[in-house]
């Protein structure tokens, strides 16, 4: 069961903001019971990942990763700080069948997105991954985000919330 729930993202023109708050509007509504917080990685300071059973990352992806505020945020967090706690990881990025450019998608064939690493980085950390990464698709560089996709991570966040509930239940 979910009692504290943390969103964490970065954002450069509102598209990975738009996709934390709709994930933390979501869950406040499916769980009313839970304690959710929607925050920019500027303002976490320790005690926000304290008690934690659900932390949610998201970063635009900036130069095939994250961006160096949440990057920063991860590698400061102790070896096995986040044992115990579930997690998922999300970025928005243009996705590949949006690249024009036959170098820009070798390069993101080779480099990826900012959510794999997020995740690799939260699994390093200790945290229980729930779900693969997920990414979000901008339509440029700036946004917008691509119709739909708002509604996306909230039903991505509905199929988490049932699968901390069945490995409750386990």
């Amino acid at each position: 069961m979910i009692m504290k729930a943390l969103i964490v993202y970065d954002t450069f023109f509102s598209n990975t903001e738009q996709i934390a708050r709709a994930i933390g509007n979501t869950l406040s509504t499916l769980t009313p019971q839970v304690n959710v917080q929607t925050r920019r990685v500027q303002e976490i300071v320790p005690e926000h990942l304290r008690d934690l059973d659900l932390l949610v990352v998201g970063s635009p992806t900036r130069a095939f990763k994250p961006t160096a505020p949440i990057t920063n945020l991860l590698k400061a967090m102790p070896r096995q700080g986040l044992r115990g706690v579930k997690a998922v990881a999300f970025d928005t990025r243009i996705p590949l069948e949006g690249i024009n450019s036959v170098i820009g998608r070798f390069f993101i064939r080779r480099f990826g997105y900012a959510a794999e690493k997020i995740a690799r980085a939260l699994q390093k950390h200790g945290a229980e991954l729930v779900v693969p990464a997920a990414g979000f698709a901008v339509r440029a560089s700036e946004g917008p985000l691509q119709e739909g996709e708002l509604q996306r991570a909230a039903h991505w966040l509905e199929v988490i919330i049932q699968k901390i509930a069945a490995g409750d239940r386990e």
